[in-house]
């Protein structure tokens, strides 16, 4: 058993945010990519998301994709006995299983794995060959046929948004998942405010730049390094409170060792003032002009 920062937990329990549809989240939560990936990493995952929990980190992210589909069933294990209430479970469908010929086994299958009746969100993983208004028709008979509450897109930049928001029943959508972090800021140029204007927050995955094409090394970065020590934090500690500087993003970390699940919580208390964030844009600026969205 781990024991909890009992103000780490307060602090995780104070951020929500609001999806179109009014229904209030937690605005940090769990992620689960590259896990159930290692049979020896098993036991510390499962008690990673289970301490999570406890932290209020209860919007786990998952996907069919992952781990080809371990992933889903590690965290059926993980909540097992949690009251389903408490949770905000999301998946992702695979773009060539986003159609009416096959989303409707591949949802069946994602809740057989999470061992649920119903998904909280299910995301469109990226864009296919699929038409965007089959999918979102088969999202919205996914809802109907109460297998899943509402739905999103993930990996849309935005001139696929623009193409979402004309498509019968796009206006639906609740959130876009994206690659997003300090050193991977595109989105601030456009695809945020766009989604601002709509209030749709946006969910940020890869918070702690694990990946993307801009990670660099920004652990080690002075800039970073300076602003950590002035919070007495860690510098993964001050890349999670960057993307929590705003109520319209909410980070979906994933952290595979109950100490970093702990470290992720306490992040939640740590407010960036000005001269913080001058600094961390000095190093890392935001972009003054289209580039290209970010992926894993």
């Amino acid at each position: 058993m781990h024991s909890i920062d009992q103000s780490a937990a307060e602090a995780v329990s104070a951020l929500t945010v609001t999806l179109p549809d009014g229904t209030t989240i937690p605005r940090l939560g769990q992620g689960t990519w590259h896990m159930a990936e290692q049979p020896q990493k098993r036991n510390d995952e499962i008690a990673s998301l289970r301490l999570g929990i406890e932290y209020g980190m209860t919007l786990i992210d998952t996907a069919e994709m992952y781990a080809g589909g371990r992933s889903e069933s590690l965290l059926g294990e993980a909540v097992s006995g949690v009251a389903r209430d408490r949770l905000f479970l999301v998946s992702k469908v695979y773009p060539h299983n986003a159609g009416k010929a096959r989303i409707f086994k591949s949802c069946e299958d994602s809740l057989r794995r999470l061992k649920t009746e119903a998904l909280d969100l299910y995301l469109l993983h990226w864009r296919g060959s699929v038409p965007l208004e089959e999918t979102v028709w088969c999202m919205e008979e996914l809802i109907r046929q109460g297998k899943i509450l509402r739905w999103g897109v993930s990996n849309f930049g935005l001139g696929d948004m623009e193409e979402l928001w004309g498509v019968p029943g796009g206006r639906g959508c609740q959130t876009n998942q994206v690659l997003y972090h300090l050193g991977s800021r595109g989105v601030e140029f456009d695809l945020l405010p766009w989604m601002a204007q709509r209030k749709m927050p946006l969910m940020a995955y890869c918070p702690l730049a694990q990946a993307g094409r801009l990670k660099r090394d920004l652990l080690s970065d002075p800039a970073v390094l300076k602003v950590a020590q002035r919070h007495g934090a860690s510098p993964a500690q001050i890349l999670l409170a960057f993307t929590l500087r705003s109520e319209a993003i909410f980070p979906v970390p994933k952290a595979g060792v109950p100490s970093h699940v702990a470290d992720n919580a306490k992040a939640a208390a740590i407010r960036l003032d000005a001269d913080d964030l001058a600094a961390l844009d000095s190093a890392f600026p935001a972009p003054r002009r289209k580039v290209p969205l970010d992926i894993q």
